[in-house]
């Protein structure tokens, strides 16, 4: 697996020269909210990427499973303790 992109990134290059106060105001969520997303410094939820899915005309899971891509990829890389298999009754 390859590192994925924070989702904000992606974001960040589909607005293009848009000013975040605009683009916060399209999306209906604070200035602090987008600005945290764009920067990787926040996930984004399930209601928040329904708002650029609609705005970009994406579709709707898309930008949570970039999310999860990209959270999933970080976490295989960290130390982990070693886990034990649960037995399954048949």
């Amino acid at each position: 697996m390859y590192n994925p992109p924070h989702p904000g990134k992606i974001l960040r290059d589909a607005l293009g020269y848009m000013d975040m106060t605009t683009a916060a105001k399209r999306l209906h969520v604070s200035r602090t909210t987008l600005s945290r997303f764009l920067n990787g410094a926040a996930g984004i939820s399930a209601d928040m990427s329904l708002r650029p899915s609609a705005a970009l005309g994406t579709h709707d899971s898309m930008w949570c499973e970039m999310q999860m891509s990209y959270d999933i990829w970080h976490a295989s890389r960290k130390r982990r303790p070693k886990i034990e298999q649960f037995e399954v009754a048949a």
